[in-house]
């Protein structure tokens, strides 16, 4: 089954994926990290990795949390070219170097997923202090990467991506797998899309976009989360307002679903009747970052995966911002 004309096979939305649980609860806990190291042979280690890895002692790595530091060096992602086939993998730490993005490279698999409860408040996270790339910024509900390892590798109907956004709901909110099945994520298309997050790190990501309505209990795990929270649409649009003048931090992957997507898909949630066909492609100024309010479309093509033609659209901000 080819991962790229079949996506809409995979995009239906019922509302039978709405389900609840007897007492939904959302609270901070003390919960550690449940992931275990990842299973890749030293054989799949490039000598980029072994490189990195021998500079884990110098001055710039030096004050990395110790368990973002193991997942930055254990983790291997899946390199893709911008269909999404896969061209090799990498370690965590060479994907997100910016002068690594910059050779072009770097371009990898991820996934962002929209968690609904059965009201269609959406479960958003702060992530952590410690997190190397984008910390204590405000994003969806989790957003990660499938590693190079078999179950996450898995093309047909999008199962490996599905199997790794089950992992870490649990490793970032204490999710148990049972509470957010693989076959309840309604994959809906793919973004393309490249940021800094500051002069060292930053994102070059092809993002499947997973949606889920389902009541579950919330216990995130400080390591990776700082808070965590539901929001409707207006409680959203004020956090946007808020992000608008400088009080808070957005992911800038989030900041492009919500500015471009995300209030239409919003109603087709409630409706049921989500369906979407496209690798969304973007590219964000290499000046601009979480610093920034608004994120400008640079670049916005479309390409549809049914007949695999691709359209171009460009657009771009009527407002010039600046590095301050």
């Amino acid at each position: 089954m080819s991962l790229l004309l079949n996506t809409s096979s995979a995009l239906s939305f019922s509302p039978s994926l709405a389900s609840s649980s007897p007492t939904p609860r959302l609270c901070l806990s003390s919960l550690r990290s449940s992931l275990p190291p990842s299973r890749v042979s030293p054989s799949f280690r490039s000598q980029a990795s072994a490189a990195a890895a021998a500079t884990m002692g110098d001055a710039p790595d030096a004050g990395m949390d110790a368990v973002q530091r193991r997942l930055m060096f254990e983790d291997e992602c899946i390199l893709v070219d911008e269909s999404d086939n896969v061209v090799g993998h990498e370690s965590k730490y060479n994907c997100h170097l910016w002068e690594n993005i910059l050779t072009g490279k770097m371009l990898h698999r991820a996934f962002s997923v929209f968690l609904f409860n059965t009201k269609y408040e959406l479960l958003l996270q702060q992530r952590s202090a410690t997190k190397v790339t984008f910390p204590l910024v405000w994003t969806n509900t989790c957003c990660s990467h499938p590693l190079y390892r078999e179950s996450e590798l898995i093309a047909e109907n999008h199962l490996g991506v599905r199997n790794a956004a089950q992992r870490k709901l649990l490793d970032e909110l204490g999710i148990p797998a049972e509470d957010v099945p693989v076959d309840q994520f309604t994959p809906l298309g793919r973004m393309l899309y490249k940021a800094p997050s500051d002069g060292k790190w930053g994102e070059h990501e092809l993002d499947y976009l997973l949606f889920i309505v389902r009541d579950v209990n919330v216990h995130p795990n400080p390591d990776e989360v700082a808070d965590a929270k539901y929001v409707n649409r207006d409680q959203l649009k004020e956090l946007l307002k808020k992000a608008d003048g400088g009080e808070v931090k957005l992911s800038p992957w989030f900041r492009l679903v919500v500015e471009n997507f995300l209030f239409k898909w919003w109603d087709h949630v409630e409706k049921g009747t989500l369906e979407e066909d496209f690798i969304h492609k973007f590219e964000i100024c290499p000046h601009i970052s979480t610093s920034y309010p608004r994120i400008p479309r640079v670049a916005h093509h479309l390409f549809s995966l049914k007949h695999n033609i691709r359209h171009r659209a460009c657009s771009y901000s009527t407002k010039t911002l600046e590095p301050k």
